[in-house]
């Protein structure tokens, strides 16, 4: 327990350090430029401090979608640089994640830095058109990411956005398939939210006893899988 409260008063000092660091970061890029700072030991309104509006995150807001995929790596999780996606809004956003570990290389928190590429994507076009040289600055379909600072806004998106659930209902998935989709949803750090087994079980049209079902399942297959591998001692 005396260990536990020196790594949390050790993770509160990082987090503090970190803090005007983000006011920093904003003023240097400006009004393109969002800087976020998570403390993934509260998922649920991981955000503590936030500079700039280009995702529209707030204060006491939660993890988004890329921040509960760190989160399910776990300790396992690497930086994320220059990556780009799109909001849900078309907002073409470039983004660097870069998780925060304590003195035992526990991940505990990110600080995230989104810039809007959007104007500067589109006169890269515009350039490449008029010198006859067409090229576009990012790829040309950037994944959608959901960000909110609600995170069951965040659980509906990943749901309703995931392949296997766009085009179809829950009754026309084979079991394959419905193992598939909560194996990959628990990939992208979905059921490390309080409650998220309830809120997948309720968008998906099923009970909540068939949703753990369908975890555990799909847990047991990952496991299996990762030993056969040799993934796992």
């Amino acid at each position: 327990m005396a260990g536990e409260s020196a790594l949390d008063a050790e993770r509160d000092a990082v987090l503090a350090a970190f803090t005007p660091v983000v006011d920093g970061i904003a003023a240097t890029f400006g009004p393109v430029c969002e800087v976020v700072l998570h403390d993934y030991r509260r998922p649920e309104g991981s955000v503590i401090a936030v500079a700039g509006s280009v995702t529209g995150r707030t204060v006491g807001g939660a993890m988004s979608e890329i921040g509960m995929r760190v989160l399910a790596r776990g300790d396992q999780a690497d930086d994320e640089l220059n990556y780009v996606t799109r909001t849900a809004t078309g907002t073409l956003v470039k983004s660097s994640t870069i998780v925060l570990r304590d003195s035992t290389g526990a991940v505990f928190g990110a600080l995230c830095v989104n810039l809007d590429v959007t104007a500067a994507d589109r006169a890269a076009a515009l350039l490449g058109a008029l010198a006859g040289t067409p090229g576009a600055a990012v790829p040309a379909d950037p994944p959608t990411t959901a960000f909110g600072d609600d995170i069951d806004t965040v659980v509906d998106a990943i749901v309703d956005a995931h392949p296997l659930r766009r085009d179809r209902n829950w009754a026309e998935l084979d079991r394959a398939r419905r193992l598939e989709l909560f194996r990959d949803l628990d990939a992208r750090g979905v059921f490390a939210v309080r409650r998220s087994v309830e809120q997948v079980a309720a968008r998906l049209g099923i009970s909540r006893a068939s949703a753990y079902n369908y975890l555990s399942r799909a847990r047991a297959t990952t496991d299996t899988t990762s030993d056969s591998a040799g993934g796992h001692a």
